[in-house]
């Protein structure tokens, strides 16, 4: 048994896509699903989240740092790593998913100069380091910025 197979027992699971309090006939009139008296049958039940005074647990919980809203996600890759391709191949974003060297679609993927590189390729990808550009170029391939 996988967590992937776990589903409710056959007739235990109501969907929620009724509407509430439209009389007897209905099969949900007088109290509307609310069951009888107590804070949650009252309007202005507590917003979720709240423990009834206790310190709720997203107040308990300590608060680090920020995520900057304009930060990119860029996968980098050394030029040791592109040897993989064939002499005078094009290497792209595409192909290099195809090829394993990355794993996920991103904001962009950028070049660094560690390693040696032994072909001449046509690189396309979105940034380079200037040792990089220069390690491409010296073997006659093209470094292309897109």
């Amino acid at each position: 048994m996988n967590l992937t197979d776990l589903q409710p027992v056959a007739g235990s699971h109501q969907s929620d896509n009724f509407r509430r309090g439209r009389g007897h006939a209905s099969g949900n009139g007088k109290t509307a699903g609310k069951g009888h008296k107590g804070q949650k049958a009252r309007s202005g039940a507590p917003r979720p989240g709240f423990e009834g005074g206790q310190m709720p647990l997203f107040r308990r919980l300590p608060k680090r740092g920020f995520t900057n809203r304009n930060s990119k996600d860029i996968v980098i890759l050394n030029v040791s790593d592109l040897n993989c391709f064939e002499d005078g191949a094009e290497v792209t974003i595409e192909s290099l998913l195809d090829a394993g060297l990355i794993n996920r679609v991103c904001d962009g993927v950028k070049i660094l100069g560690n390693g040696e590189l032994t072909k001449k390729l046509n690189v396309k990808v979105n940034a380079y380091s200037a040792s990089a550009s220069e390690k491409i170029k010296a073997l006659g391939g093209n470094a292309e910025v897109i």
